[in-house]
């Protein structure tokens, strides 16, 4: 660690000028472990900032849940925008830029507001007795201090791991929603997926609205609610959705659906099915809506039911459409459709079932969320090959990932991911093989299983990027390679 950065020198005043590359390798060498769950530390410092005697906000969402934590805060934060209200979020991890993990009212927070609120972390922690703080701890507290600093209508906060210990959950929400519960970091929150439930739904406050997004959450998620007297809003009860394809109505209602995969490059038009085929090299697809609306049901805050009818198809799940509505609602928005069909139509989550020209880029990386690329993967188009780069992280269930994904794919490119954490690219060709699977090459890095792929890559070709925000954060780092027509 450089001279200039030893604990004994940081003060708020002599900090405040340093770049955030500066803060952000200085709070890497801050604490012993990465992760220390548990809310006592980052509490004290917390307290030392004033960030707990008074709101962040004139209203606070916090979100948990295994997957779809990201996309229903973005709809979230599009929807509450669309109404007039200022906005902020704090979500991670970031794709490219640390900034991504903060925005107010839509723009990611400028370097410069990220370093005052590190050198006020600094400043606070310092204070006799110092105490301690992990990487996300302190970035925790930077992001809520340039949260409340900004005056905000709504603070949309996501959960970094689990919930009741997360230090996240240092700030009273509102409105508390638990998106789905799935096994992920086992070593941290265990297997059994009704102790998972219980501590997600840990952001749960007495008397405050629980939003409960999906039909499979195990009952220790409502229960844990109940037991606290904060109301329960559980899809399929108390709020639902059905789709319209065309004309016709089809009720799916309750149901996890489909959606229609948006290409996020920004040139030309073409007339394609990308819902059957997935977008074409290098374009952007002309059918984003494909025809396909919905409809929403559910209750505001004084329990009055209400709908909103014709919505566009966000390019998400529509379940966590459907829930952010919802929460919006109990958080005292009053839904308007015009305001809604604004939103939801152009609603943007990079890696998130992202096609650039003929590549998808999606940064699931458990079992469940595999399932779910899975279902909605669209066919490439008659002789073309479904190539699958796949790179993760060793803590992470690769077996339950692959077994997901290898009815779909019919070439692997496996790719070994930087980092001590990294799970080496021949392991995962080993037990992709080991069930059948074709490997085409293993790579020492995902830029090098780009190029591998590029070499073979046909118009009819479709790839699919997954396995870890690091893979697909690295691809989208560079222009991706697309086949040209001969």
């Amino acid at each position: 660690m450089p001279k200039s950065l030893t604990s004994k020198s940081l003060t708020s005043k002599s900090l405040t000028p340093r770049s955030l590359a500066d803060w952000l390798h200085y709070l890497e060498t801050l604490h012993p472990v990465g992760i220390d769950m548990g809310l006592e530390r980052v509490s004290q410092v917390a307290t030392r900032m004033g960030l707990l005697t008074r709101p962040i906000a004139t209203r606070v969402i916090t979100v948990a849940g295994t997957n779809g934590k990201g996309s229903t805060l973005a709809m979230m934060d599009a929807l509450a925008r669309s109404h007039g209200l200022r906005t902020g979020t704090y979500t991670s991890p970031h794709l490219l830029r640390y900034n991504e993990r903060v925005t107010i009212n839509g723009r990611e927070a400028e370097d410069q507001q990220l370093v005052e609120g590190f050198a006020e972390v600094e400043a606070a922690r310092l204070q006799k007795p110092a105490i301690s703080l992990t990487y996300f701890e302190a970035g925790t507290l930077c992001a809520l201090w340039c949260l409340a600093k900004a005056k905000l209508d709504l603070a949309l906060l996501e959960v970094g791991l689990g919930g009741r210990l997360d230090a996240i959950n240092i700030i009273d929400a509102d409105v508390g929603v638990v998106t789905t519960i799935a096994q992920d970091h086992a070593n941290f929150l265990g297997t059994d997926i009704d102790q998972i439930g219980r501590e997600k739904a840990g952001i749960f406050r007495p008397l405050k609205p629980a939003v409960l997004g999906s039909l499979s959450l195990p009952a220790s998620v409502a229960d844990s609610a109940t037991a606290i007297s904060a109301p329960v809003y559980s899809l399929g009860v108390a709020f639902s959705h059905s789709l319209l394809v065309g004309s016709d109505q089809r009720t799916v209602r309750n149901a996890d659906s489909d959606f229609i995969g948006r290409d996020l490059s920004e040139s030309g038009t073409v007339k394609h099915d990308v819902a059957e085929h997935g977008p074409i090299g290098g374009v952007r697809e002309s059918n984003d809506t494909a025809n396909t609306s919905w409809c929403w049901y559910g209750l505001n805050a004084d329990g009055e039911t209400i709908s909103l009818n014709g919505l566009p198809d966000p390019g998400l799940p529509i379940d966590n459409a459907a829930t952010a509505l919802q929460a919006l609602s109990l958080g005292g928005v009053l839904l308007t459709t015009k305001a809604c069909c604004d939103a939801l139509g152009s609603v943007r989550l990079p890696g998130r079932m992202q096609w650039v020209g003929q590549w998808c880029l999606d940064v699931g990386h458990n079992p469940h969320a595999a399932e779910y690329v899975a279902r909605r993967l669209p066919v490439p188009p008659p002789g073309g090959r479904q190539w699958a780069l796949i790179g993760m992280l060793n803590d992470k269930d690769a077996d339950g990932v692959i077994d997901a994904l290898l009815p779909r794919i019919t070439d692997w490119v496996c790719v070994t991911l930087e980092g001590e954490r990294g799970r080496p690219a021949a392991e995962l060709a080993e037990r992709i093989t080991s069930r059948g699977g074709s490997v085409r090459y293993c790579a020492a890095s995902p830029e090098e299983g780009v190029s591998a792929i590029a070499e073979s890559l046909t118009l009819d070709d479709r790839v699919l990027a997954t396995g870890s925000f690091f893979t697909v954060a690295a691809l989208l780092a560079n222009p991706l390679p697309q086949a040209r027509q001969a």
